[in-house]
């Protein structure tokens, strides 16, 4: 059986993971981008040990094409997470490090 500490890692990341296979392509504007913000952090923040969440997304990468729209890359995206298992919270991030979009642990600790 998983420890809380390992529980709250995993969550974090299956999380992050699903967030950008689900939403990666996804239609959006300048106009439009912070509704896809908002739809993204109200979905997640659905699924269980979801502590927080909070999505923004690079405004200057959305470079419309010829219907006037351009599609959600992952070095768009911007996202912190905390997710919170018994007593164990960890913060994970997906933000873009270069040209790519990198998750990583940022920390997990236990609450008093």
């Amino acid at each position: 059986m998983a420890s809380e500490h390992d529980q709250a890692i995993f969550e974090a990341a299956i999380k992050l993971g699903a967030l950008y296979h689900q939403w990666v392509g996804t239609p959006v504007s300048p106009s439009t981008a912070s509704l896809l913000e908002s739809a993204i952090q109200e979905s997640v923040s659905l699924q269980p040990y979801v502590a927080d969440i909070h999505v923004s997304l690079d405004r200057s990468q959305m470079a419309e094409n010829i219907f006037g729209y351009s599609e959600l890359r992952g070095t768009m995206l911007t996202v912190n997470i905390i997710t919170k298992v018994g007593s164990t919270c960890c913060h994970a991030r997906l933000q873009r490090k270069g040209d790519y979009p990198l998750m990583e642990l940022i920390s997990c600790h236990e609450e008093p």
